[in-house]
């Protein structure tokens, strides 16, 4: 079978407004599945508000938890109030990774569209953070803090550039990862099945060897999956301190 089939989209109703196609797609309906969970998890487990957690409690207050110090730690006591932002890119990052380990799910962080609009919403919220904060102090941002004057010619393009690439690195960095490590667990998925299957009885002998490849594959994209939330979480702290601090 075709590793990248499993990324197509599909539409699940055909929608057509003013004369675009506006579908609810097979990814669009994983991203409800997505906003859901973490809806329910956070409302179910906080609902009691036990003084003795239970499994639920305990993994709401963990993830609430990790990424106030994740906050507190990389960007700083003063962005305390962009916790919420925060902590909502992780978990939709997060359950998003998850759900797509699930069989016949559907990962839509393997797609850059979707990981592309976070990353650019990242981008939009900590420039204007920057610019409600700074001012016009802001651009002071793309001239190094000591460098010659005489190397703001050359300085100032290099320091835009890398500054409008952000959202680019942050979403190539995230759908590359998941889309290929999703593609070599169906490639060795599908190698295992053929040995099985083509050798008959040997064939059972020889497929435990890529059978437990395949599972330890399956528990390094699980930790993949949690890492690429930690990662672009820990990178929007860090732009966030930038706008904050301008260095």
């Amino acid at each position: 079978m075709d590793p990248l089939h499993q990324f197509q989209i599909n539409s699940l109703f055909q929608i057509v407004l003013g004369g675009y196609d506006v579908s609810f797609t097979n990814s669009a309906f994983f991203m409800v599945v997505a906003v859901a969970a973490i809806y329910a998890l956070l409302v179910m487990g906080m609902a009691n508000k036990s003084m003795v957690p239970g499994r639920l409690q305990s993994l709401a207050e963990m993830f609430y938890e990790f990424v106030a110090n994740l906050v507190r730690d990389n960007a700083g006591h003063d962005a305390q109030p962009y916790f919420p932002f925060v902590f909502s890119i992780f978990m939709f990052v997060l359950i998003g990774n998850m759900i797509g380990m699930i069989p016949y799910t559907f990962t839509f962080t393997s797609h850059i569209i979707v990981t592309f609009a976070l990353a650019a919403t990242v981008f939009v919220f900590v420039t204007i953070l920057a610019l409600l904060k700074h001012g016009l102090h802001f651009f002071s941002f793309f001239m190094p803090h000591g460098a010659p004057k005489a190397l703001a010619p050359i300085l100032i393009p290099i320091e835009v550039i890398s500054y409008v690439m952000r959202p680019v690195s942050l979403s190539i960095r995230l759908f590359a990862n998941m889309m290929a490590g999703h593609t070599m667990l169906k490639v060795f998925a599908g190698f295992t099945v053929m040995m099985i299957s083509g050798l008959g009885a040997l064939g059972f002998v020889t497929g435990l060897v890529p059978l437990a490849i395949n599972v330890a594959l399956t528990g390094f994209e699980f930790l993949v999956a949690f890492l690429q939330a930690y990662v672009f979480s820990i990178l929007t702290c860090l732009y966030i301190r930038d706008a904050l601090e301008l260095h």
